[in-house]
């Protein structure tokens, strides 16, 4: 956001906040969106995220993930940043956000430990509650808006069995978006076909689940409590969280040992694994091109010889 940028954005937050804007620096963010540090005169700091007008739903759809979450968590043990204000400031989309005090060096056992889990306890609230309107606890996988996971349209809805939602509403849309832009992976509509009948005898809890869980998206705070943020909700098989912790080697050990200490994952969840990170492997293709194109042709051509 250059300096008219800033300029509409100070007035929008006297008028949503009732802060005066001081500074603006950018800060690391994703791929997606413009992060921005915002230094307040009284004191403080918040979090802002921007885009063009056109991306308010991906803003909106992150707003409404959060509060769901914060509807799981214990709050004591668990930071999940709560959206302040979100809305169109001239041509950009704008989401404030409490500013976390994430600790940099984020090396302590201890609390990679208590983040384990602290999520292991959110998923298990999740299913006494009723985290967002719409919600259900009685038994469907999914949720009551689509929404996205980094930039690409994630379809929800409801459906009562996860093997048929996991499939439908994950895997064969990402797999029809990558066959139209580059031609569709071998073995494709085999595994779709398996599937089910391979998943049906694990019959998972509808949990709430964060949904795009890397490391860039959760951390450690300075006081003490872990981090989740930028989330890409649903209600699905809890394993899907922990097995993408595991995709990109961002989590320490710790962090898995604390969430099998408070809820221990069911047998068989290392052999679902590579099923559920393929999810992410489709999307990244769709995202970032070639190389993850060739990981999940790989991944599909792994899973078929598994279920011989």
């Amino acid at each position: 956001m250059g300096r008219s940028g800033s300029e509409s954005l100070a007035p929008w937050l006297a008028d949503r906040l009732g802060v005066t804007l001081q500074a603006q620096r950018p800060v690391a963010g994703g791929d997606i969106h413009s992060a921005w540090c915002l230094e307040l005169a009284e004191g403080g700091r918040l979090f802002a995220k921007t885009n063009r007008a056109q991306a308010l739903p991906l803003l909106e759809a992150e707003a409404d993930g959060l509060v769901a979450l914060a509807a799981a968590a214990d709050p004591l043990r668990l930071a999940v940043p709560q959206p302040l204000a979100l809305g169109l400031v001239g041509e950009q989309s704008v989401l404030v956000l409490p500013w976390l005090e994430l600790d940099a060096g984020g090396q302590s056992a201890p609390g990679w430990r208590a983040l384990g889990a602290a999520l292991a306890d959110l998923h298990r609230r999740s299913l006494t509650l009723v985290c967002a309107p719409g919600d259900r606890r009685d038994g469907p996988f999914g949720w009551p808006r689509d929404n996205v996971i980094g930039a690409t349209p994630q379809a929800n809805g409801w459906l009562p069995d996860w093997g048929s939602f996991f499939v439908e509403r994950r895997l064969a849309p990402q797999l029809e978006l990558l066959a139209r832009r580059c031609g569709a992976l071998r073995g494709a509509e085999d595994l779709l076909q398996r599937l089910p009948s391979w998943l049906e005898p694990h019959q998972p809890e509808p949990c709430l689940v964060h949904g795009d869980l890397w490391s860039g998206n959760a951390g450690l705070c300075g006081d003490g409590r872990g981090a989740l943020f930028d989330p890409s909700v649903h209600r699905a098989d809890r394993e899907v969280d922990l097995a993408m912790a595991r995709m990109f080697g961002g989590f320490p050990e710790p962090f898995f040992a604390g969430y099998e200490q408070v809820w221990p994952l069911p047998a068989g969840h290392q052999q679902r694994r590579p099923l559920y990170n393929l999810y992410h492997l489709l999307n990244h293709a769709n995202l970032f091109g070639a190389g993850y194109r060739q990981q999940a042709q790989g991944r599909i051509e792994a899973l078929l010889q598994a279920f011989g």
